[in-house]
C-alpha cells in the first residue's frame, strides 16, 4: 500500500471498518492476477480510480503520491515490452494500475492506528502457534507502508533545494542526501520505539495478556509526508 495514510473524511470508504477494508483488498488483488483481459482490468482501474478519488484527496496530492509506485508501474510495462511483447506488457501495467489505485484508497481512510491494529488481530493465529510475533511484525508492516510516503516526499524536498540552488537533478546527487534522510528519520522512529517499550518483551502470559488493547506508537512519532 501507498500514499499518506489518514482517517480524516467523510467517505463511504472511510466509515468502513479497517478489517472489511483490508479483506477488500486481499480478495481484489487476488482477483486481479487471475485476470488477462485487458478490457475486464481497464474497469477494474477505472473503478480503482474512482475509489480513490472519492476520498477526497486533492488531485495533485495523490499525483505526487503515485509518482514512485507509477513509475515502479511503467518501468515493469517497458521490460515487458522489450522482453516478451506489447499485449503482456498491457495486461502488466492495468492490472497494477488497478491494484494501486485500490490500495490507495485504503491507505488514505485507514489511520496508522487501524492499520496496526487489524494486523495484530489478523496475525494473532499465526503467533498462536509460534511462526512469529504478531505485534511486531504488524508494527513493521505499518511502518513500511508509511515509510513509501515519507520517501516520496523528501524525494520532492531535494529536488526543490537542489533546484533553488541551480543544482542539475544527477541520480547521485539525489540518492546520497536521500539515503542519509531516510537513515535518520529511521534511527529517530526506533528510538521513540524503544523509549516507550513496545512491542512488549514475549513470555509465557504475552497471549493472554493480547486481549488488553497493545500500547500504540504515537502518531508524533511515525514519518509523515509533507502537506
Amino acid at each position: 500500500m501507498i500514499g499518506g495514510i489518514g482517517a480524516d473524511g467523510a467517505s463511504p470508504l472511510h466509515r468502513l471498518p479497517a478489517g472489511s477494508k483490508l479483506a477488500g483488498l486481499a480478495v481484489i488483488a487476488t482477483a486481479l492476477f487471475f485476470v488477462d483481459v485487458p478490457a475486464v482490468l481497464a474497469i477494474a482501474a477505472v473503478i480503482g480510480g474512482a475509489a480513490m478519488l472519492s476520498t477526497g484527496r486533492a488531485p495533485a496530492r495523490l499525483a505526487r503520491d503515485l509518482a514512485l509506485p507509477g513509475l515502479a508501474v511503467v518501468l515493469v510495462g517497458l521490460a515487458d515490452v522489450l522482453l516478451v511483447d506489447a499485449a503482456t506488457a498491457l495486461v502488466a501495467v492495468l492490472r497494477l494500475a488497478a491494484l494501486l489505485f485500490f490500495a490507495q484508497a485504503v491507505t488514505l481512510t485507514t489511520s496508522t492506528g487501524e492499520l496496526a491494529d487489524t494486523l495484530e488481530r489478523a496475525l494473532v493465529p499465526f503467533d498462536r502457534l509460534g511462526l512469529l510475533d504478531a505485534p511486531r511484525v504488524a508494527l513493521t508492516l505499518t511502518l513500511a507502508i508509511r515509510f513509501v510516503p515519507l520517501i516520496g516526499a523528501e524525494i520532492a524536498a531535494i529536488r526543490e533545494a537542489q533546484a533553488v540552488r541551480g543544482l542539475a537533478g544527477h541520480p547521485v546527487a539525489l540518492a546520497v542526501p536521500l539515503i542519509v534522510r531516510i537513515l535518520v528519520r529511521a534511527e529517530e522512529i526506533a528510538d521513540a520505539i524503544d523509549a516507550r517499550g513496545f512491542p512488549p518483551p514475549r513470555g509465557p502470559g504475552i497471549l493472554a495478556d493480547r486481549a488488553a488493547p497493545s500500547p500504540a506508537v504515537p502518531s508524533e512519532d511515525l514519518p509523515h509526508d509533507h502537506p
